[in-house]
């Protein structure tokens, strides 16, 4: 028997849909009942995180982030993923209040980092202002012997403007600041990126980013697939 899966999402519902459809897409199914039964609350009304952690006039996003972990809890999910970067900020605040394990999206990709690029110390963040300020990534990261990196404050800025006019469904005409950032993290003997916010997972296929790119959302599909039990393609 496999376990029934619950995304804890609408941060945003595009990523929402993306690792949903990832879940899929890696599962090794010949007929929909090898599928995994999987959960989605795409909870849209979830406060913008970025804007609560920088004090930006931001509600706190904790009380609905747990309300929906354990709406999903209560409908049958036996384990939880989360597909947005700066929302595991508040991991730990969802996890003392449910009963069911929660995969840890960030966690996840320094394993897979470790595992799949052992000689890369020097990780290059691309990532939302919240999740850099909070230090979500390096946290974590620290533990497993790697270095964050992230761009100047002044390239920083281009960074957020592709993420938030993801979010605003506005196409940019250009990506020239975006890759300005990645050019900055470079000039730090960075070779590897996180794609760490999960409209920069969107974008990847959006506007068919250029770079040695790991994808959490992706990361975390496959460990989702996993442990639920599944088999991945």
């Amino acid at each position: 028997m496999t376990k029934v899966v619950g995304i804890l999402g609408g941060m945003g519902p595009l990523a929402t849909v993306k690792l949903f459809e990832d879940m899929i897409l890696l599962t090794e199914a010949k007929k929909d009942q090898e599928h995994l039964h999987i959960l989605v609350d795409n909870n849209t009304k979830i406060p913008d995180r970025t804007d609560y952690i920088l004090g930006e006039m931001g509600y706190d996003p904790r009380p609905k982030l747990i309300e929906s972990a354990k709406r999903l809890e209560a409908a049958g999910a036996e384990f939880l993923v989360m597909p947005c970067n700066t929302a595991h900020n508040f991991y730990d605040d969802i996890v003392k209040n449910i009963n069911i394990p929660f995969l840890n999206m960030i966690e996840e990709t320094a394993k897979y980092i470790k595992e799949k690029y052992p000689e890369d110390k020097n990780i290059g963040l691309l990532a939302t202002d919240g999740t850099i300020k909070a230090q979500v990534y390096n946290k974590i990261f620290r533990k497993y012997d790697l270095e964050i990196i992230t761009p100047s404050a002044e390239n920083q800025k281009y960074v957020y403007q592709l993420i938030y006019n993801i979010k605003k469904d506005v196409k940019q005409d250009s990506l020239e600041g975006f890759y300005k950032a990645m050019d900055d993290i470079k000039d730090r003997e960075v070779n590897l990126f996180i794609a760490g916010c999960t409209e920069i997972s969107v974008a990847l296929d959006l506007y068919k980013l250029k770079g040695n790119f790991v994808d959490p959302l992706r990361v975390v599909a496959i460990s989702a697939i996993e442990f639920a039990g599944g088999r991945v393609k």
